[in-house]
């Protein structure tokens, strides 16, 4: 297993800040416009939508389904590569915001287009990163 010192981490600051420390306590918040009420994904000050700066946050379920996927089998950050082969992932989420992160766990190497998928964290002090994980009880696609 690879040391967790060594991990890159997100950035920290500005609109992102809420939903790195969210993950931490293991909870899964997305960035809501308060006008048009559109959840949409990466954190930023202004709705992507209609350009509101009443920017405000709402819980995820925490599921969702692989859109498109790779397995990165060859890496020259340290840390990855002692993780090769790990899969990385577009998912959309039930909410609608397709984000990108890893699939991880049993099985991961089994992922296709479509399955569903279910969230899960990696907790690094304050901060938590969502990483999911092939959702095998929900009735998917697959």
């Amino acid at each position: 297993m690879t040391s967790l010192i060594n991990r890159p981490m997100p950035e920290q600051r500005d609109a992102g800040k809420n939903y790195w420390l969210s993950a931490g306590k293991k909870e899964l918040l997305l960035p809501q416009c308060q006008e048009c009420r559109q959840v949409f994904w990466y954190p930023r000050p202004h709705c992507p939508s209609c350009g509101s700066a009443k920017v405000g946050w709402t819980r995820s379920g925490g599921k969702g389904v692989i859109h498109t996927f790779t397995v990165v089998r060859q890496s020259s950050d340290a840390y990855f590569s002692a993780l090769i082969p790990y899969v990385v992932a577009m998912v959309d989420l039930d909410e609608g915001p397709r984000i990108m992160t890893n699939i991880v766990g049993a099985g991961a190497a089994d992922a296709r287009i479509g399955m569903r998928v279910r969230v899960q964290y990696e907790v690094h002090g304050e901060i938590g990163i969502p990483v999911f994980e092939l959702d095998r009880d929900s009735s998917a696609r697959w």
